[in-house]
């Protein structure tokens, strides 16, 4: 089965912003059979550069197996991340249309029936993420993400309020954005002493993994890296090192999911934990990060979704979470349809 047509889709549904920014592309695989597969990802490119993106690669595509994952993993057309991600995604889409068979079930089945979603907090003042943290929280969403607001005192205050008007009833994870130096961190990390959280995500601004494994001698806080990990052999160094106790594994920045199941494994087999992030979404990234969710055992934690983002807003049927879960979609491939009306819009 080969692929014979490639089309690209730049969405709005997450808001325009600046022209630089990186927004949802979505990519349409096709092949001679009439079978098409969907993947997506977030690339900063133009709608009127998609033309050229395409007339670029789809002479690199074209009569390639869409079964030789590993093979389209390698070419040099997808050395981007993110592209590459989208690709591969769209190919695992399609394998799974053919077997008739959803994805998780071509990745060993359905480990888990339902997958908790982490979201995210939008930055505002303490007083307001916490009674969003709380709303949330009633809706069943108990794992959240706290992003830093740049200021350790600020980065204090918002903890304390959330924990107080949430008290046991959300999992926090702190999300530094890798914004601070080894002083400031370790200043955070003595002031969260106690807080409860799960974990602090990527505490550093250097990417010097002996520097994250020094913080992490100095604090009894858990630490996870996230933006190091662009595929197994960076898994394997944070675990080298003892930078953290646990690995956040995002779909785009490994380049799809092969590689994240690759990491996945590297963690648990050094007793680390790992949680998956597919970063913003209209759908077709979040439904892979179900899939490969529900089947990976090793990925312990949370789904990192940015729920309340519009984020099934390419597709023809919404994913309804269930008490802050959702399923991985049970039709062939990805499961899910893409609105091709929405995106004409």
């Amino acid at each position: 089965m080969t692929i014979t047509d490639l089309e690209f889709f730049l969405c709005d549904a997450l808001g325009p912003g600046p022209a630089e920014a990186a927004r949802p592309v979505l990519v349409r695989l096709s092949t001679a059979a009439r079978l098409e597969g969907w993947g997506e990802a977030c690339l900063p490119w133009r709608r009127d550069e998609l033309p050229g993106r395409r007339d670029a690669l789809l002479p690199v595509l074209a009569g390639r197996s869409v079964f030789e994952i590993e093979d389209l993993l390698g070419l040099a057309a997808l050395r981007a991340a993110p592209l590459r991600c989208a690709i591969e995604m769209a190919c695992w889409d399609l394998i799974g249309r053919i077997a008739g068979q959803p994805l998780c079930h071509l990745f060993g089945g359905n480990y888990r029936q339902l997958i908790p979603l982490a979201v995210r907090l939008g930055k505002a003042s303490a007083a307001e993420s916490a009674q969003m943290a709380r709303e949330l929280a009633d809706q069943g969403y108990h794992c959240q993400i706290v992003t830093s607001l740049g200021r350790v005192e600020d980065d204090l205050e918002l903890v304390a309020a959330i924990r107080q008007l949430t008290q046991d009833r959300a999992e926090l994870i702190f999300d530094v954005a890798a914004q601070y130096d080894m002083e400031a961190a370790r200043d955070l990390c003595a002031g969260l002493d106690g807080a409860g959280l799960e974990y602090v995500l990527d505490p550093l601004s250097t990417r010097d993994l002996d520097q994250v494994a020094s913080l992490r001698r100095q604090t009894s806080v858990p630490l996870a890296v996230g933006r190091n990990v662009r595929g197994p052999a960076d898994a394997l160094a944070v675990i080298r090192c003892g930078a953290a106790s646990w690995i956040e594994v995002d779909l785009q920045r490994v380049g799809g999911l092969a590689s994240a199941r690759k990491c996945a494994a590297v963690a648990q087999a050094a007793g680390l934990g790992a949680c998956l992030a597919a970063g913003p979404s209209v759908g077709v990234a979040l439904a892979a990060a179900l899939h490969l969710a529900a089947s990976t055992p090793a990925f312990s934690h949370c789904n990192q979704s940015p729920w309340q983002a519009a984020c099934d807003e390419a597709l023809v049927e919404p994913l309804e979470p269930v008490d802050g879960m959702l399923a991985a979609p049970q039709g062939p491939g990805l499961g899910v349809q893409v609105d091709r009306t929405s995106l004409d819009r």
